[in-house]
């Protein structure tokens, strides 16, 4: 099978196979990437702003940028209001809109509410609004994308860091390994919890803010693994021979020792990512997470707690985190299987 070219080795191929024979796990892979695709185009899904709007024969894109209601032949400086319904007969006077699926975006606040919020599912608000009158299915699109790539940002980092913490440790033993392995175990008996709602009620919380300090302690979830296989493969006749030839150690850990502890990495990743996005969530609905007005799935849960009157708010939510954290589990249980040795693809 070739790829940009080049022909996978038959371990590859094997590899592959195995993951392609857990039926459960390769569809699950298919449907988050296409669910996570389609959330990056959120504001094409969900807005408040058309996608495409011809007036006078002129195209414009007010999903991208923001016009002044004066050109569309308005009054008034400021940007214009597609929502208001004489802006929208003042443009189809001249040419038409194109709209998005949903005409919310994650923080548009619908005034046209003919009951109390939070209002039940309607025809124009497929899954209700919240108890600020905002559209629930605009929140789990942008919800769940911002739940995604914070989860994917905080397990990139913490493996790089985790990795190269294991290596070090592994590769070289002795004194480095003992005194790692005491700050390790003094590191991780901290109540990470307590300490990031603490630090998170001290400093006004945002995206970047929390992946700071959920980094601190997510890193060592990957060390114990590492390091078992550095410890492993030192003492291998091949790591000997490079050093014999006079290879550096960083080059030893980085060519020849890293690729094989990688297979036992990789298979941790996905479960890795389901622990951040869980960890994100409980932050978020003990209201220590995103700044307040973010679209956040455990906001969103706190307010069906809150609002058991409106049990679409909880269940939306819930069901969106139960079909996610799922997915994510089956890719994890065929990536397992596509690194275990002892299962052969027939």
């Amino acid at each position: 099978m070739p790829v940009f070219g080049k022909k996978l080795n038959p371990l590859t191929l094997r590899r592959l196979a195995n993951f392609r024979a857990n039926r459960r796990g390769f569809w699950s892979l298919w449907i988050f990437l296409g669910l996570f695709v389609a959330s990056l185009f959120a504001e094409l899904i969900a807005n408040d702003q058309p996608i495409l709007v011809n007036y006078d024969g002129t195209f414009y894109y007010p999903v991208l940028v923001d016009y002044p209601e004066t050109t569309f032949g308005g009054f008034l400086e400021t940007t214009t209001e597609y929502a208001d319904p004489e802006v929208r007969e003042m443009i189809e006077e001249k040419g038409w809109i194109i709209w998005p699926l949903i005409h919310f975006s994650y923080d548009t606040v619908n005034y046209e509410l003919t009951v109390p919020a939070p209002a039940p599912p309607s025809e124009l608000n497929w899954l209700g609004t919240d108890d600020q009158g905002r559209d629930v299915a605009a929140r789990l699109i942008y919800g769940f994308r911002i739940s995604v790539l914070f989860g994917l940002a905080l397990t990139l980092f913490s493996s790089i860091i985790g990795i190269a913490a294991g290596a070090v440790q592994g590769y070289f033993g002795g004194m480095t390994d003992l005194l790692f392995q005491r700050f390790i175990e003094i590191w991780s008996g901290l109540p990470t919890l307590y300490l990031l709602i603490i630090l998170a009620s001290v400093v006004a919380p945002n995206f970047w803010w929390l992946l700071g300090l959920m980094l601190m302690f997510s890193w060592m979830a990957l060390v114990g693994v590492v390091r078992a296989e550095f410890l492993r493969a030192r003492n291998f006749d091949y790591v000997r021979a490079a050093r014999a030839l006079g290879v550096g150690n960083l080059a030893i850990m980085y060519k020849h020792i890293l690729p094989n502890a990688m297979v036992a990495t990789v298979t941790f990743l996905p479960f890795i990512l389901n622990g951040s996005i869980t960890t994100l969530t409980a932050l978020d609905f003990l209201g220590f997470g995103l700044p307040a007005g973010s679209p956040s799935l455990g906001e969103l849960l706190n307010q069906g707690k809150s609002n058991l009157q409106a049990p679409w708010l909880g269940m939306s939510a819930f069901f969106v985190l139960a079909i996610m954290l799922s997915l994510l589990i089956f890719v994890g249980e065929a990536v397992r299987d596509a690194f275990d040795p002892r299962k052969i693809f027939k």
